[in-house]
């Protein structure tokens, strides 16, 4: 039987893809690996614990942090640079097209390339798939290179040389916008009240960094509430 291994952020996207995963193959085929990167907080990482024991599958964690620690991306705990509170889609309005302050340098390659020697290594004589919730919106105006299909499409066939054909890549979302990746959750009854999405790691999401706002528009524009806000409403 196929496995799968899916890139978990904790998020939208990424728990969409282990609910996508789990339907297609049974929990007892799929596991999820979240990367520490040196972000300011580990409300992703401890979301996506939550999500790996709500559907019964295996969890691994890998700590990258000690090669983003040159970088200064404003995600990053020793970043001088605050996170922006406004849309990509403001940022790139006032900016131009091209890496927004959020880019964390080859993030996603560094998160493939260790998920496909995880699943070399855990599931040496089987198919194995890596699922990675990259989507259109996220590519929209080159703001983050290594969500783009291009790049998917490269390190796919890298990942699938580099393990003698048996590990591949699945990019279920990247020519899909983020309202189209909820549609598909909602009907997956996947447990967004589980996921984090916002980049500030305070009690509550800040609901106006990007990924708050794009993650809000997503939900609206299926015409539900988000329900990983209900227990911040009075």
């Amino acid at each position: 039987m196929k496995k799968a291994i899916i890139l978990s952020s904790g998020g939208v996207d990424s728990t969409t893809c282990v609910s996508l995963a789990v339907d297609r193959l049974g929990a007892e085929n799929v596991v999820t690996a979240s990367i520490f990167y040196g972000q300011k907080h580990k409300k992703e990482i401890l979301a996506a614990r939550k999500v790996a024991e709500y559907y019964h599958v295996r969890h691994y964690e890998f700590d990258l942090s000690a090669i983003f620690q040159y970088s200064n991306c404003s995600l990053l705990a020793g970043s001088t640079e605050e996170i922006a509170h406004e849309s990509y889609a403001e940022q790139i309005a006032k900016n131009g097209e091209g890496k927004v302050s959020t880019y964390v340098p080859f993030r996603n390659g560094l998160m493939l390339s260790t998920a496909a020697s995880l699943a070399a290594s855990l599931f040496e004589e089987d198919e194995v798939d890596i699922y990675i919730g990259a989507h259109a919106d996220d590519a929209a105006g080159d703001a983050y290179a290594d969500c783009s299909e291009p790049f998917l499409k490269a390190m796919g066939d890298a990942v699938s040389i580099g393990t003698y054909g048996k590990v591949h890549l699945v990019f279920p979302f990247a020519e899909m916008n983020k309202a189209g990746v909820v549609a598909t959750g909602l009907a997956l009854h996947t447990p967004y009240e589980l996921t984090w999405s916002c980049y500030e790691g305070g009690e509550k999401p800040c609901g106006t960094c990007g990924t708050c706002i794009d993650r809000a528009a997503a939900f609206a524009a299926n015409g539900v509430k988000d329900p990983a806000l209900a227990g911040y409403e009075k």
